[in-house]
């Protein structure tokens, strides 16, 4: 029965990464650290690393707390927890760092109707610079109208 519990909260905690990848973008990133965040819309650096980098740092380190309280305290829960936040950490950096802005140069040719959709998605997202007036959505899941044929 743990198994399942472990799956369950596994699911759950990644399915619910992608709320918190929403909430944080529009509420925080496009709220009061704009200027963590700012470098990501307006390139003002010549420099592979950007500040809104320091987001990701944020969940890797709320990530691996959840390892050491599963290793060190014997919470047996934070392991799926942390694992789940992994997880979506990886599928978001995969989408939105390499796939949609390239920083490898790796899935180029992509041209199914979901790569199209993530790509008219987030060009959307991005065609207003500032810290207002922007569109916010997850990064996984987004709206249906964006998959158009």
């Amino acid at each position: 029965m743990q198994t399942v519990f472990w799956i369950l909260i596994f699911l759950g905690t990644f399915f619910f990464m992608e709320f918190m990848a929403w909430f944080t973008h529009k509420y925080i990133m496009h709220g009061f650290l704009w200027k963590l965040h700012k470098d990501h819309h307006q390139k003002d650096h010549g420099s592979w690393w950007e500040r809104n980098d320091l987001f990701f740092v944020f969940y890797a380190l709320v990530s691996i707390t959840c390892f050491l309280l599963w290793r060190y305290e014997d919470v047996w829960f934070t392991l799926p927890i942390g694992l789940g936040i992994l997880a979506y950490g990886i599928a978001y950096f995969t989408v939105h760092d390499i796939f949609i802005h390239q920083r490898f140069k790796l899935f180029r040719n992509a041209n199914n109707w979901y790569a199209r959709g993530i790509r008219r998605a987030h060009k959307i997202h991005h065609k207003h610079l500032g810290k207002e007036e922007s569109e916010n959505f997850g990064m996984l899941i987004v709206p249906f109208k964006y998959f158009k044929k």
